[in-house]
Order: C-alpha cells, then structure tokens, then sequence
C-alpha cells in the first residue's frame, strides 16, 4: 500500500504541475522517470521494486494491451489514404530495416551476445511513441502531412513489431530450451485469429446497441474499452498472444461498426494514458535508478546513441528514396523516432521470461540507455525542433495545408508529397 499511495502523490504532483512543466518542454515521461529513479532502488528506495515484478508486469502489459487496442481503433480511412504513401514505406520497408540494421549494431557491439537476443534488442527498440513527440505531432508549425504520418506510424508500429519481439524472444529460450519458437507461431497465430473474430463481433454487437438501446456517449465508450481487454484477456487465457490479439481486435472492431463507435475512443485513449504514467514511474525506479547506481556500461551507451541515431535514421532516409521528400524533412522524420512504453513493456517482458534461462543484462543495458536517452532527448527537443523545421519549411496560412517547402517541387500524387485538396465552401 505504501507504493501505491507514493505512485499516486507522484502522478497527483505532476498533474499539478504539467502546464509548467510543459512550456519547460518536460514531458510527462521525463518528470515521472526521474521521479521513480529517485524513488527508486537506486535512489531513495521508499519504492522497493524489481523489474521481475508480477503486478508491475500486468500493469506494463494492460496499458499496452489498452493503447494497442485504441490506437489500431482510432486510425481514421482518411488519415491513412492520405498519407498512405509515405506511411506505408516506414512502416514496410523503414520497420524490418530497422529491426535488421539494429540486430547487426548489436551483435557488432556486443559480439557475446547471440544472435537471436540482438535481435530481440533491436525488435523490441524498433517502435515509436508518438506520444513522446507530442509537441511535434500536435504543433501547427509542423505541416499537417508529417504530423500525421508520424502519429499514424507510431500508433502502428509498435502492433507490428510485436510478432518479431515474441519471435526472437522464443529463438532466445529455444538456444536453452527447444520448441519456443514453434510454440510463439502458434501463440501469434492464435490471436490474429481472436483478435479478428472477437473484435469484428465485438463492434458489431457494440454499433447495434448503440443504434438500437440509444446508449449514452458515457456507456459507448466504456464499452470500447471493455472490449479491448475482453480481447487481450481472452487471449491470455488461452495462452495466445494478448498484444497481437488486441491490435488486430482493434482494427477489427471499427469494421464490425463500421466505424461508428470511432468519436467515441476518448475514454480507451484516456485509460492508455493514464496508466502509463504508472508504468513510467515503475520503469524509472526498476530500471534506471538501478541502471545509473550500478555504474555504466558504456557499450551499452553506444548502442543506445547509435539506436536513437544510426539505426531510425538510415532506414528512415533508405525507406523515403524516390518518395520525393526534401532531405531536411527526411531528418527531421528520422530524429523523431521516439522509444516509449512499447519498449518498456517489451523490455519488462523480456527480462522477466529470460531470467532463468538466460542472462538478461546486455538487453536491459541497452534497452533501457535506448529509453532514457529517448525520453529526455526527444523530449528536450520536440518543441524548439518543431518550431524550428516550421520556419524553414515555410510558413503556411492554413495549418492544414503542407507546406511547399517541405518537399520537392514535383511532389508524388500519394504521401507526405501530395498537398490536400482545397476544402470546398458549403
């Protein structure tokens, strides 16, 4: 009980201050990290926690299960035809190069470490968060287009890292123990399946009665997210894959309603948010005040840099050739690639399946320098780079317009390049 009552001071004291720290460009994020390692092993220790905790593992992966679900619910037709051109290469050729070139950083690094277990690292350190860039996804001095596709990229990049993440996590235990890896393709198999038949039967049932009872916006959107964890612990309990379960029910759920339960998504969107506070005060205390009172691995540094650099900013510039995006706009892309609570919850996963039968240390020294560097660089940095790119780009006198600026002049007819229509008066 004495954990809790300090984890909701610590989030009390944020709210409190957020609008301050805010115009600082302190994220929620960095405030709560810091605050857990001070709370922390490492630091005070009024909050005695291991990263092998059962209750810090549920909470990791609900939130997740919860934001997987709303985000993968939420993505509008419009939003992803719009930019489908740019979005589509970060996300088929700019997610897989990044998971290949961080596997091979990793082994360069760290040449004891197997093959299977880079892999894991570089999986597990390949989604975003857009909501660690939120002053770039939410800022007007960014073109409409980048913003989107950002948004769009990090809503759904974390879903389809996941598979890679619980296949080499299974590669990993099968080099101890054999018949993991068949075992996790069955287990991702089985909740694409879940996910696809719950979820699309789920909004069905959910559009009806909303159209049918006259429910109120209250209970529309209790029931969204309802459904997301009636997926995930469904899956769970037929040891089946949760995550896959719930990002496939999500997409699932809004062609079972036919998308009418989309303006309702404020509570899930709410829910992800708020208990990831949680989980980034338990990640400050569990893995980083543990992390810098143990003294650095500096290897573990250079990967982490060359993670948040290298490794996001190469395949991002490699996916973009011929997309017909200025290369300032491709840096800029590259940079805000922040690692957020996808990783986290991987990482927790990870160390808490590897414990007994490997040694999970090169992987949490790397994920986490990774996360940190994440969350107070990007952090730091989103507002005045933001405001800085909309500058340069060019200015624009409707914020849903792109700029000329950020592209070439003979822009493709798909992606970031193509300008949006003229809105059509009446």
């Amino acid at each position: 009980m004495t954990g809790l009552v300090i984890l909701a001071a610590t989030v009390l004291l944020y709210v409190l201050v957020s609008s301050v720290l805010d115009r600082a460009s302190i994220t929620g994020p960095l405030f709560l990290m810091v605050a857990g390692a001070i709370l922390g092993t490492g630091g005070l220790d009024v909050l005695n926690l291991n990263v092998g905790n059962e209750s810090i593992r549920v909470l990791a992966e609900v939130a997740l299960a919860i934001i997987l679900f709303s985000d993968a619910s939420s993505i509008s037709k419009r939003s992803v035809r719009s930019q489908v051109g740019v979005t589509g290469r970060l996300l088929g050729i700019g997610l897989p190069l990044t998971i290949g070139l961080g596997t091979l950083i990793c082994h360069l690094i760290f040449p004891s470490a197997s093959w299977a277990l880079c892999a894991l690292i570089g999986s597990l350190l390949a989604p975003t968060d857009a909501a660690l860039g939120l002053a770039v996804v939410t800022n007007p001095a960014v073109p409409e287009g980048i913003r989107e596709t950002l948004s769009i990229e990090g809503g759904l990049n974390d879903g389809l890292a996941t598979p890679f993440v619980y296949f080499f996590l299974a590669l990993t235990l099968s080099e101890s123990t054999h018949g993991h890896w068949v075992s996790a393709g069955f287990d991702l198999l089985g909740g694409v399946g879940l996910g696809a038949v719950l979820g699309a039967g789920l909004g069905w049932i959910c559009a009806l009665c909303a159209r049918r009872l006259h429910m109120s916006e209250q209970s529309k959107q209790l029931a969204v997210v309802v459904a997301g964890l009636l997926c995930f612990s469904a899956a769970l309990a037929l040891d089946w894959n949760g995550f896959v379960a719930a990002y496939v029910a999500g997409f699932a759920f809004t062609i079972g309603s036919k998308g009418a339960l989309r303006s309702s998504m404020q509570l899930s969107e709410s829910a992800g948010l708020y208990t990831s506070f949680a989980v980034w005060i338990l990640f400050g205390a569990t893995l980083v005040g543990p992390l810098l009172a143990g003294g650095i691995m500096w290897t573990a540094v250079l990967y982490g840099l060359l993670s948040l650099t290298v490794i996001r900013m190469v395949p991002v510039a490699l996916a973009l050739v011929g997309a017909h995006v200025r290369p300032l706009t491709t840096a800029f892309m590259g940079w805000f690639g922040p690692r957020g609570l996808a990783s986290v919850v991987f990482v927790i996963v990870s160390v808490d399946s590897l414990s007994e039968s490997a040694d999970p240390r090169i992987l949490v020294q790397a994920a986490t320098w990774t996360i940190l560097g994440s969350v107070v660089l990007h952090g730091l940095t989103s507002r005045p780079l933001a405001e800085a790119f909309g500058r340069a780009v060019g200015d624009t006198t409707d914020a849903h317009d792109v700029p000329r600026g950020a592209f070439q002049k003979r822009p493709p007819s798909k992606g970031l390049g193509s300008a949006p229509e003229p809105a059509q008066e009446g």
